[in-house]
């Protein structure tokens, strides 16, 4: 079994050419002790000074976000902005093609050659670019899932007070799967949302992480309660718990207002939990199901993103990265006002 506790992104808003270096040495001071090679961190400093000079000469209300996962070895930048957009993105990615005087002079298609992974969705309304890096040679690991997330801070703030955290276990191939396919996995996914914002709202989700982490593949009242007992003393959390077990439909169980959805390009539900704060005052409730489609995904987030949004929002980044459809919906849905996470699971394709 393992239990991914999840990162955060901190946002740098690319005003002028000071918030490229201030991004680049946010980066250097945190994979200072990792034991990178210095030409995986020349690497890491390139993709950041070109992705925000990028956005500062050619892009609106540009910014970067930036998580650093140290358990993969790995750094995640994730650039935004609300246009203009490219005209032609092949072209864009070419290699040579420069992002304009004052960047390294080596475009989008050396980023997508450094980086580690790379994806990249542009419309007039704005453009997204991910890129991962992680030193030569590593990998980020099988889950049998694929994992995109974004948990930003509310502003003003240095923490954030939501919390999420993926439980993975094996199950021997051919036993049944998530959609009638063989699969090797099943999970248990919990997002946190503690009250209000802050250190002490941070603290409440991570009293929760801790708990659901003792046992998170316990039948899911039972966890629940756990989770609940787990946040007294705290000022308490909404919280979502999401199972998918090989071979049957999706449960779910919580309180509070953070939102579940499955979707694909014909299929969009959603998934509510009854109202209550674990840790102060919480409903006994039987787990919902839910029909998971093939090629659907399952999208969590906390109400720091507006609670209705079409799905067309999404539809034309469906195919692409978790973590861009994740910064999509933070990027474009967001209320601004509270910490905001977003979770998104999609499943891997059978070989």
């Amino acid at each position: 079994m393992e239990v991914i506790t999840g990162w955060s992104h901190r946002a740098f808003a690319m005003g002028d050419a000071t918030c490229v270096g201030e991004a680049r040495r946010h980066c250097a001071q945190a994979i200072a002790d990792w034991g990178w090679p210095d030409e995986d961190a020349g690497r890491l400093s390139l993709v950041v000074t070109e992705l925000g000079t990028n956005l500062l000469r050619h892009a609106v209300q540009g910014q970067l976000w930036i998580a650093f996962k140290p358990a993969w070895r790995e750094v995640e930048v994730i650039a935004l902005d609300k246009g203009p957009g490219m005209v032609d993105v092949q072209r864009s990615l070419t290699d040579g093609v420069s992002t304009g005087s004052g960047s390294p002079g080596t475009g989008l298609g050396a980023v997508r050659r450094m980086a580690s992974d790379f994806d990249v969705h542009s419309s007039p309304q704005g453009t997204l670019v991910l890129a991962r890096v992680r030193p030569e040679g590593v990998a980020q690991p099988a889950l049998g899932v694929r994992l995109g997330a974004v948990r930003l801070a509310a502003p003003g703030e240095t923490v954030c007070g939501d919390g999420w955290a993926l439980a993975l276990e094996g199950v021997p191939a051919g036993e049944g799967s998530l959609t009638a396919r063989p699969r090797h996995d099943r999970l248990t996914l919990l997002v946190s949302d503690g009250l209000g914002h802050g250190p002490e709202a941070a603290a409440a989700s991570d009293a929760a992480l801790a708990r659901f982490a003792q046992d998170p593949f316990a039948p899911l009242p039972a966890l629940l309660q756990a989770l609940d007992r787990g946040l007294g003393g705290t000022r308490g959390a909404a919280l979502f718990l999401l199972r998918a077990d090989p071979g049957e439909p999706l449960r779910f169980t919580g309180a509070g207002n953070i939102l579940g959805r499955v979707m694909s390009g014909v299929y969009d539900k959603g998934m509510l939990t009854p109202h209550g704060t674990a840790g102060v005052q919480l409903r006994r409730a039987e787990p919902s199901t839910q029909e998971l489609p093939a090629h659907a995904m399952m999208l969590v987030h906390t109400d720091g993103i507006a609670s209705r949004w079409p799905a067309s929002a999404l539809a034309p980044l469906m195919p692409r990265d978790p973590a861009l459809l994740a910064a999509a919906l933070v990027w474009n849905q967001l209320r601004g006002r509270d910490d905001a996470t977003v979770v998104v699971l999609k499943q891997e394709e059978p070989s």
